[in-house]
């Protein structure tokens, strides 16, 4: 049965490798949510941490029962909403996930390994189960799906879910295009990046069937270049994001507008989808040739940083 629901999405500008101010803040934020009137909050992706090429986010990973799945479980029994949110999570064989955890009321309803890192990514974590879905389970006879960061740009995402979930929480901790190019080069990569950060978002929705509540990420980024001798400089996308299931925007904040929240009413239920699923593994062009290099290039380096520095024997 469909419902009408309010909800929010957290814009979070985050102190890098710091768990304890970015849960914090993230505290504060979802408190304003609260006041709105929301009973579904999404925090972003990384919500512990951020993400960049900085080896303070491997001191920061957590484990499961650890200050992040904490705040999770005991902020949504208190002030009894849905709250769902990815961070580096430590499992009992020495490995990390990515992994986003969802309570109701401080029940647990479900978890999501995001199915594979993204560039920088894989020198801190490694992906998820194949069999994961991302379909977490059911809360008040509504069925909730998880979508994290670049997971909305693959078609697989889309089959997994369609027609499977009622809502999808997703985060993202998105990055811009390199600030040392300049000119035409960089002016077309980055407007078609940020393009995406938000486009996937919609096509999944309108794919899948179902709204989407998409938190993110705000503010500067500066860190080593992996594998190049410069530095990286730049910025998270932002994009928070309510979509309803036609792909439409709600309402939404970009990164210009900083830290805060977004709300809207949303209608909790499938839609049938009548747009075809792609046949084709990315679900939008990268943003140019550099995601396309990063992709591969940094890849190969992070996996063998993470089997040395982060995973235990």
């Amino acid at each position: 049965m469909k419902k009408l629901s309010k909800v929010a999405a957290i814009q979070l500008n985050t102190k890098t490798g710091d768990s304890t101010v970015n849960i914090a803040s993230c505290e504060r934020l979802a408190l304003l949510a609260v006041k709105e009137g929301a009973r579904w909050i999404a925090l972003p992706e990384f919500f512990t941490t951020g993400m960049s090429r900085n080896p303070k986010i491997a001191e920061a990973i957590q484990n499961i029962d650890g200050e992040a799945a904490s705040f999770l479980r005991n902020f949504s029994a208190r002030h009894h909403v849905v709250l769902g949110g990815s961070f580096l999570c430590r499992l009992s064989d020495g490995s990390v996930r990515n992994r986003y955890l969802c309570y109701a009321n401080g029940t647990f309803v479900g978890q999501h390994d995001k199915d594979m890192p993204t560039m920088w990514e894989h020198y801190f974590y490694e992906g998820g189960d194949p069999s994961d879905t991302g379909i977490l389970g059911t809360y008040d006879n509504t069925r909730i799906g998880a979508v994290v960061c670049w997971e909305f740009m693959r078609t697989m995402t889309a089959h997994r879910l369609r027609n499977q979930v009622d809502v999808i929480m997703g985060g993202s901790c998105w990055w811009s295009i390199p600030a040392y190019f300049g000119g035409l080069c960089q002016w077309l990569w980055e407007a078609a990046n940020n393009r995406n950060s938000i486009a996937a978002i919609q096509d999944t929705a309108r794919l899948v069937g179902a709204p989407i509540i998409h938190a993110a990420h705000c503010g500067e980024i500066e860190c080593p270049q992996p594998g190049l001798p410069m530095t990286y400089r730049g910025y998270f996308e932002g994009n928070a994001a309510i979509v309803d299931a036609n792909g439409h925007v709600l309402a939404q904040r970009n990164a210009k507008q900083g830290e805060g929240i977004v709300c809207a009413e949303i209608t909790l239920g499938t839609k049938t989808p009548t747009e075809e699923i792609p046949n084709r593994y990315w679900l939008r062009k990268r943003g140019g040739p550099l995601p396309i290099f990063t992709w591969h290039q940094q890849r190969w380096l992070g996996r063998r940083w993470y089997k040395h520095n982060v995973r235990l024997k």
